[in-house]
């Protein structure tokens, strides 16, 4: 089930909003608890099982971690924490990569002259990057004293299992919703605040990003023959990079206002990336809690900043080099994660980590941004090196015109949609849409938000009704 499906928009989303709402405030938490189960069930009912075992594992083991830590025996404590990341990382691991590493050695295999070894093809169960991360957080968290271990198991199922954030994040730790686990109470206030919020997200997904995807698909899917022309992959690119962002900041939103319509206030995910005026920024403005996560759990742990330049230099490549493999099994994944490593110890170098404020020629170190970035999601998006090597020789082949399936995926509905989410991206973040939406005051803003509720959310609606099912894309990883 998928926020862009009728059967979430029309029926699982008002029920449960209703039940929430009726239900007394002590009940409130397993309604949630229920519902979450049910909709991750919906898609893959074989894994729900062993997230909720898995789930309790961690529970009894923070339990356990906390209770040896009051004793002062720490390295008993520590020996849990190492069997829960264990447990944690071996489900990821297998779930995420044995099919791929199984692939490789049958490669391997075969070319020294031995007989296949019949890959495994092991089904990822969607979301599970994403509270795999979550759980881990909250067993590390404990070990550090900076959370209570949850005694009641309820607390630990609802926090890994809500459903606004399940399949695609944001990435969120205990300390961040613990106080509304145990006694969800939605206000009206949030409700409304929540009902734009998700307006905003859903126009993103259905309006521009799945209206601006067939160009990219269409320029992906020429590249491996030749036929792409230089045009038609620069214009893939760019739709690309703007589908990847309307497409997972819409589910953000999305995820942000069901969960303020429940009583639950989420961290944000994204602050206008493509505004960055450097590597090093885009990554505070790009899936926020993703870059935190990797800051406070891998980067400070290794050491972070504070050695040489050369433990620095590692340090970022190891980063960066898990964020990769975090987003999936290839070899394409990994080097993007080491492209966007290089950039940042570049700027380290150089002295071009520049941040939030006033930066001198501002709009070109924007533009140099960006086009680092965009040439990055070539990488990402067609996740084989060999689709990207293809790519990349059409955007400087130099060839004519616009190759025949991109002309014809680019239709008048789908060039509207690219012109205004560009208008959109490319505005100053001070006169970000997004936040006048939600922070704005005024007449304006006012109206802006009744024209987000009484407009554009039932054209997204009726879009999300009469079009084809259309996955978010982190999805998949």
């Amino acid at each position: 089930m998928v926020f862009t499906s009728p059967t979430f928009l029309f029926a699982f989303l008002p029920v449960v909003l209703a039940l929430t709402w009726v239900t007394p405030t002590r009940g409130r938490r397993f309604v949630l608890l229920l519902a979450s189960f049910f909709f991750y069930a919906w898609g893959v009912q074989t894994f729900l099982l062993a997230v909720i075992v898995s789930t309790l594992v961690d529970w009894a083991l923070a339990r356990g971690i906390e209770h040896t830590l009051e004793q002062g025996r720490r390295r008993r404590a520590r020996a849990l924490l190492v069997l829960g990341l264990v447990q944690n990382l071996a489900l990821l691991g297998w779930f995420k990569y044995a099919s791929f590493a199984s692939v490789q050695l049958d490669r391997i295999a075969q070319k020294v002259g031995i007989e296949s070894l019949h890959p495994l093809h092991v089904l990822l169960p969607i979301g599970i990057s994403f509270f795999t991360f979550e759980k881990i957080s909250y067993l590390v968290d404990v070990w550090r004293g900076h959370v209570v271990a949850r005694r009641d198991p309820v607390d630990v199922l609802l926090f890994v299992a809500l459903f606004p954030r399940s399949i695609a994040g944001p990435i969120v730790r205990l300390a961040e919703i613990q106080d509304a686990l145990r006694r969800p109470q939605p206000t009206a206030a949030m409700a409304t605040e929540g009902a734009i919020r998700f307006s905003h997200g859903l126009a993103k997904k259905v309006l521009i990003a799945d209206q601006i995807s067939p160009i990219a698909d269409a320029a992906f899917a020429a590249a491996p023959g030749g036929g792409l022309t230089m045009a038609a992959a620069w214009l893939g690119a760019v739709v690309y990079s703007l589908q990847l962002y309307f497409d997972f900041s819409g589910y953000s939103d999305m995820a942000i206002g069901i969960a303020l319509m429940l009583g639950f206030r989420l961290p944000e995910n994204f602050h206008h990336p493509y505004s960055s005026v450097s590597i090093t920024d885009f990554w505070r403005r790009w899936h926020m809690t993703l870059s935190r996560w990797f800051r406070d759990y891998v980067y400070i742990p290794l050491g972070g900043s504070r050695g040489d330049g050369r433990a620095t230099t590692r340090n970022l490549l190891i980063v960066f080099t898990l964020t990769g493999l975090w987003h999936g099994a290839g070899w394409a994944f990994p080097l993007w994660g080491l492209y966007h490593g290089a950039w940042l110890i570049i700027e380290r170098r150089r002295g071009w980590r520049r941040l939030d404020g006033e930066v001198r020629r501002a709009p070109l170190h924007r533009a140099t941004t960006l086009l680092i970035v965009l040439i990055g999601w070539v990488l990402f998006r067609a996740e084989s090196l060999h689709l990207a090597a293809h790519y990349f020789k059409a955007m400087i082949a130099f060839h004519g015109g616009i190759t025949p399936a991109v002309h014809t995926a680019a239709t008048a509905q789908a060039l509207t949609a690219l012109v205004i989410g560009a208008l959109v991206v490319f505005l100053p973040r001070k006169r970000s849409l997004g936040r006048f939406l939600t922070d704005g005051i005024g007449n304006g803003a006012l109206a802006l938000r009744l024209a987000s509720l009484g407009v554009v959310l039932p054209v997204a609606l009726l879009m999300a009704f009469s079009s084809t099912f259309s996955p978010f894309l982190y999805f998949q990883f």
